[in-house]
């Protein structure tokens, strides 16, 4: 018997019932613990429900942070929240997406929050939906009687009032990028309130990890021509330079604060810059931030989805004395992926290659690799691809 009639006869055992599906997930089961779990795939899905069979999912900051001490207290859990794959079924009352297009088997899609709808915050303060208290994202799901409910795994069941976005226009890398590109386009957007961001500006990004490059392609598609990033790493500031950073400094050749400040001031006239975003976890580089900003300027802290603990700043000469205009940034609203996917076509025409940003994939078995190729900080965007990866 050939492979091909193997296959039909082992299609219609699953059918008839007789052989049960399979699917895997890597689940963090404790700190540093990533075991490879078998679940039942589902034979049939509810009415508002889609399967999605996984592609790719990018590891996040906030992944490492769990995988290395579980801040959150919630394992076991399949981690993963910046993923994308194929619809393989989808139920009977699921006609649209969150943006009102038509979704069907075989699209390609990926997943934004998800709001509780009851909380004090969703039902006073609507229009900031990134602030309901219990704020949910796959991937940071406790695991349940269905397990489907991280991107680290072959298969992810998409619940009831979910948001979802088809997303074929796009690739792969640039799908699993969408996430991250969120966050960015929302930390935008809250500066933006400021009114102190114009084409004349000059823009500041510290921390040129993914979220920071990130940061840097998504101003320079929004119109920003001068941008100065900051980073420790050869590597990333070279990226910096190709999403549209115009300057770049390394924190490891100027190592005091007063010669980074002092080139800052030298590159904007003798003023600083006029907006910082401040993208790294480290409490240290964002008591620096606020060295870099000119007086009437603003700031907008975004490094932070965990505690990483508190940084020491002077009210006086940091804020006051300066009149700095601060905003925080936290997450996003599944509202603004509509404006991210515009972002990625706005990218494409000026020729900004922010699929660069993924540089390692490895697949599910080497997940724990992946974690530690995070840590180690030799790539930039490290991505997971549950359906395997040609190691060459």
């Amino acid at each position: 018997m050939n492979l091909k009639a193997v296959l039909n006869v082992i299609i219609i055992l699953i059918k008839e019932g007789r052989i049960m599906a399979t699917t895997r997930n890597a689940m963090l089961m404790g700190p540093k613990k990533v075991e490879i779990k078998e679940f039942a795939l589902p034979e049939s899905i509810g009415d508002d429900e889609i399967l999605v069979k996984v592609e790719g999912c990018g590891i996040c900051g906030t992944d490492v942070h769990e995988y290395k001490g579980d801040p959150f207290g919630i394992t076991p859990v399949t981690l993963g929240h910046e993923g994308t794959g194929e619809v393989v079924m989808i139920g009977k009352n699921v006609k649209i997406d969150t943006k009102g297009d038509p979704i069907k088997v075989g699209d390609k899609v990926v997943t934004s929050v998800l709001l509780c709808g009851d909380c004090g915050y969703c039902r006073r303060f609507p229009e900031v939906p990134n602030l309901c208290e219990n704020l949910g994202v796959y991937g940071l799901i406790p695991d349940d009687d269905v397990h489907l409910d991280g991107w680290f795994a072959e298969h992810i069941l998409v619940r009831k009032d979910s948001s979802i976005f088809v997303v074929n226009e796009f690739n792969v890398d640039q799908r699993m990028l969408i996430e991250p590109a969120a966050v960015a386009v929302h930390a935008l957007q809250r500066a933006k309130k400021l009114n102190l961001i114009d084409m004349a500006s000059t823009v500041l990004v510290q921390g040129c990890g993914p979220i920071g490059l990130m940061m840097i392609a998504v101003l320079s598609a929004a119109g920003t021509v001068n941008i100065i990033a900051v980073d420790g790493v050869d590597r990333r500031l070279e990226l910096a330079k190709k999403m549209g950073a115009t300057e770049v400094i390394n924190f490891r050749e100027l190592t005091t604060i007063g010669e980074r400040v002092e080139k800052v001031v030298a590159l904007t006239g003798g003023f600083g810059a006029d907006f910082v975003f401040q993208c790294t976890g480290s409490p240290a580089a964002a008591a620096d931030a606020f060295k870099y900003v000119r007086r009437g300027g603003g700031f907008c802290e975004m490094g932070f989805f965990v505690d990483n603990g508190d940084c020491t700043i002077n009210p006086h000469f940091d804020l006051c004395n300066k009149e700095i205009n601060l905003v925080g940034s936290w997450v996003y609203g599944a509202n603004e992926y509509i404006t991210t996917l515009g972002f990625f076509k706005k990218a494409a025409e000026m020729n900004i290659p922010v699929e660069l940003l993924v540089t390692d994939k490895f697949d599910l078995d080497h997940a724990t690799e992946a974690m530690e190729t995070n840590i180690a900080m030799t790539g930039v965007k490290i991505a997971i691809m549950p359906q395997g990866v040609d190691f060459k």
